[in-house]
């Protein structure tokens, strides 16, 4: 049974693992995701994030609350080398001086003179512009403005492409991944040029909080589901951000370190996988422009 996260709990907290990208710079293996956060509240949620343990951050552009992002990374208390601050250019901006202008509007509003993480959002294959923004975003970095370089939404022709027509890899692509899409035919290329996932959408958008296979291992091992899908992604070697904006489920998410998943619940949840498991745009489709 699920536990009722709406009673106190008692959370016992850690340090998560730290994970060295291709470029040798190491980034905390949970995250606390802020999409469709409300730029009103998103300053509060990354306050509890970051005094619940997180120091990991994923915004974006298109999520219209960097600001807010930059609010809480002021007032923390925390020292900004303890933050990783990730954040994504928007669709509309791939071509060079757009992609310029965008990502200085981003430092403005973060506050920050350098981020740990910039990636494209998405490929926009339709638009054909993905490979003049990889392009500026290893200027950047050239630059020093951008600590690690990285891709999100990507399929193995873009990351091919992008890799072949510059000779850089991306240090991080993030895609949606959860126990009902595993996308295990891309990891092996992943693993060739040691390329780390990033899960976007880690819980199926909520759909599998009640699901009975996931439930029975919750109980098994006294943990929520979102604890139990958690703790997979990391045991499954991905970064993972989830996301919430009540501070109980935020503290929970990141209760996840007192406990191992065994090889009987592994596998369990890898008979969960589904091709058509996807819960959001299409990388290959998605044209959508922001």
């Amino acid at each position: 049974m699920q536990k009722d996260l709406s009673m106190p709990q008692q959370i016992t907290l850690s340090k998560p693992e730290q994970i060295t990208l291709n470029d040798g710079s190491a980034i905390p293996q949970i995250g606390l995701g802020v999409w469709q956060v409300d730029p009103a509240i998103t300053a509060q949620v990354v306050s509890w994030g970051i005094q619940t343990g997180y120091r990991l951050i994923d915004t974006a552009e298109g999520y219209q609350n960097e600001e807010g992002v930059g609010r809480a990374i002021r007032t923390a208390g925390v020292p900004r080398s303890e933050l990783f601050i990730t954040s994504k250019l928007r669709n509309g901006a791939h071509q060079r001086d757009a992609a310029l202008r965008a990502f200085d509007e981003t430092m403005s509003k973060l506050g920050i003179e350098q981020i740990d993480l910039f990636l494209i959002h998405w490929p926009v294959p339709s638009q054909g512009k993905y490979v003049e923004a990889w392009k500026t975003l290893i200027e950047l970095r050239q630059s020093g403005r951008i600590r690690s370089i990285g891709v999100s939404n990507f399929n193995q022709d873009h990351l091919e492409r992008i890799i072949g027509e510059t000779g850089v890899t991306p240090s991080v692509n993030q895609i949606e991944l959860h126990p009902r899409f595993q996308q295990r035919h891309i990891r092996e290329l992943h693993g060739t040029h040691n390329i780390r996932i990033e899960s976007w959408s880690p819980l199926g958008s909520g759909r599998l909080l009640s699901d009975p296979t996931l439930e029975k291992i919750a109980g098994k091992h006294r943990k929520s589901v979102a604890q139990v899908i958690i703790r997979w992604h990391l045991q499954e070697g991905l970064i993972v951000i989830p996301k919430s904006i009540h501070q109980d489920r935020i503290a929970a998410n990141f209760d996840v370190f007192d406990f191992e998943l065994d090889a009987a619940d592994l596998e369990l949840i890898r008979g969960m996988d589904s091709s058509d498991g996807r819960t959001g745009p299409n990388p290959v489709t998605a044209a959508f422009l922001f």
